[in-house]
């Protein structure tokens, strides 16, 4: 327990946004691992955390598994500052021929439409869905005030 007390430690909220003091050790790890300790802030605070990892074995690319854990750092961070959610369920499984991320909340939820518009909104999102666009994947984000939220990305892996 101490030892994951002492991991627990190692990412930090700045801002709102959640910030691995380590550095990424997709080999040690792997992505989900990677993942899980993001979602730290987020248990301490009392949130629960599913997982949902059908994918073991398939092997990921480096950029692939960053850009998806970029992704997912973004949408817990989000649950993080917006969310005030109970439950957090977060897949990461593979899909024809590529990988997909889901990380989904029951909170608050928020009106999707200000996700890729408005002056003040959504920067982080808007910056990740072109990310993933550039690597030819898809993104989706689905949210509703009172509803939660669900952010989908999913990566090509041929």
């Amino acid at each position: 327990m101490a030892s994951r007390a002492a991991l627990d430690t190692d990412v930090t909220t700045v801002g709102g946004v959640l910030t691995d003091q380590q550095p990424l050790d997709f080999h040690t790890l792997g992505l989900a691992g990677c993942i899980d300790r993001l979602t730290a802030p987020l248990r301490q605070r009392g949130t629960v955390v599913h997982w949902d990892t059908p994918h073991w074995g398939i092997e990921i690319p480096a950029g692939s598994a960053s850009l998806l854990y970029q992704s997912a750092r973004e949408a817990l961070s989000n649950a993080f500052k917006y969310s005030a959610a109970h439950t957090l369920t977060i897949q990461l499984a593979a899909v024809d021929h590529g990988i997909r991320l889901v990380v989904a909340d029951d909170g608050t939820g928020f009106d999707s439409s200000l996700a890729t518009c408005g002056r003040h909104h959504g920067y982080g999102l808007r910056l990740m869905a072109v990310a993933v666009q550039e690597a030819g994947g898809a993104i989706d984000i689905s949210a509703s005030p009172g509803r939660g939220t669900s952010v989908t990305v999913t990566l090509p892996l041929d």
